[in-house]
């Protein structure tokens, strides 16, 4: 029998696609790539840097914003939604619409257990391509583990790793620390087998 032959979709048609779809997918180079739901581990991961972000900025010209928003990497063509990202000043939105940006400063991703390679690795890659772009944090939901990029020059990222509840991270690109207990409030690692079970098909 043939072997079933790949759809390929342009960027407006993913757009259109995904205004009326119930959930929500990514776009990559042509392909859509559905999402499953994350745990509440993680949803409480990236609630709670978001709050506090969104605590510290709350007078200064800083926007934060949560998965709902979407973000275009034009050199790789790819529309995907980071769990939070911090944006400089205004936010640059692509096509003048309202819920896709193109110019965060930070992006916070909180691993779940099918998607922690790509986001360590190609997503990355990808959101190193975006010129404003300037930390990454990569936060575990299994365990207290966190790992830190940021940029120091056009082609070299300083790295730092952290797994103590009683540390705190100081972010380099804007002025804020926070503290990993913070980071982690009221997340249950009693939980995570049966929680994160229901996020292996997510992307």
């Amino acid at each position: 029998m043939p072997a079933t032959q790949q759809r390929y979709y342009s960027p407006e048609e993913y757009l259109t696609l995904e205004e009326a779809a119930d959930y929500k997918s990514e776009y990559i180079d042509g392909e859509i790539i559905p999402m499953a739901g994350g745990s509440t581990n993680h949803n409480q991961i990236a609630g709670n840097f978001y709050i506090e972000l969104g605590v510290a900025f709350k007078k200064l010209d800083y926007r934060v914003f949560m998965s709902d928003v979407r973000l275009w990497i034009p050199k790789l063509r790819i529309y995907t939604y980071p769990d939070v990202m911090l944006v400089a000043e205004k936010p640059e939105y692509y096509n003048n619409r309202k819920d896709t940006i193109t110019n965060p400063r930070i992006i916070i991703e909180v691993l779940s257990p099918s998607t922690k390679g790509y986001d360590k690795s190609d997503k990355f890659k990808g959101y190193r391509t975006i010129p404003t772009f300037q930390e990454y944090l990569l936060i575990d939901q299994t365990q207290i583990y966190i790992e830190h990029f940021h940029k120091t020059n056009e082609r070299r990222w300083d790295f730092r790793d952290y797994d103590e509840s009683d540390e705190a991270i100081a972010l380099a690109s804007v002025s804020f620390e926070i503290s990993i207990s913070d980071i982690y409030n009221k997340v249950n690692f009693e939980q995570v087998d049966e929680e994160t079970s229901s996020d292996l098909g997510e992307v």
